[in-house]
């Protein structure tokens, strides 16, 4: 069973983890990151590539290693935890528990998120066996995820009671705020940003600021629950 949470002082609002297409070419994206991470809290990028030969990958994921983390933010590289060492990132998230094992060569020295884990119990075995991170809500390989009410609940019940840090995925501005109020540690925010037609530093804005003022409100209420 995941290690219990310890009593702790109240955790700090939720921080954003931004991730991006599938890539197949990281140069544009290598010249728009930059004033982005400056701008907004973004504690780790999630690089996510379509299909290539592992010579390309590496040097796609290469291409955003130097300017993620001049800027202070962790890459992760989507399943292809292979190659993370050798491109320098800075970890892997990975889909279930026989992928995050297949990773385990990762740690101590890189980051391992786990996603895809769709009861409580594999959630528990992933927190176990070392995940640094839980993700909850992200679509399945169909597109199909659970409702916000259930990502909120999954997300509440991890925080309440265990200590590894719990994620968010949020498809929407309005998931966002939701899952603020959970007490999740990051909130992951990715096709929402990319394809808001004002542009994803407005897509960011909005989210940070949804974020900040749910996540008051849930401070506010939780010390008038105390009064």
């Amino acid at each position: 069973m995941a290690s219990s949470k310890s009593p702790a002082p109240a955790r700090p609002a939720p921080r954003l983890y931004l991730a991006t297409p599938a890539l197949d070419d990281t140069t544009p994206f290598a010249a728009l990151l930059p004033s982005l991470l400056a701008e907004f809290d973004i504690a780790a990028l999630l690089l996510r590539l379509k299909d290539a030969d592992e010579r390309t990958l590496t040097s796609r994921i290469k291409a955003l290693a130097g300017p993620v983390q001049a800027a202070g933010t962790a890459l992760l590289v989507e399943h292809h935890h292979n190659l993370v060492a050798r491109a320098g990132a800075d970890g892997a998230h990975v889909a279930g528990l026989q992928e995050m094992e297949d990773a385990a060569s990762l740690k101590p020295q890189r980051i391992l998120g786990v996603g895809q884990l769709h009861t409580r119990h594999d959630a528990m075995l992933a927190g176990e066996n070392g995940a640094d991170y839980l993700l909850f809500g992200e679509p399945s390989s169909a597109g199909e995820r659970p409702s916000p009410e259930a990502i909120f609940e999954r997300l509440q019940w991890w925080a309440e009671l265990f200590e590894p840090p719990c994620v968010g995925y949020a498809a929407t501005l309005d998931e966002a705020a939701l899952f603020a109020g959970s007490g999740a540690d990051f909130i992951m925010v990715a096709d929402f940003v990319w394809n808001d037609a004002r542009g994803p530093e407005a897509a960011l804005v909005a989210a940070q600021a949804a974020i900040a003022e749910r996540f008051a409100q849930m401070l506010d209420a939780a010390q008038a629950s105390h009064t």
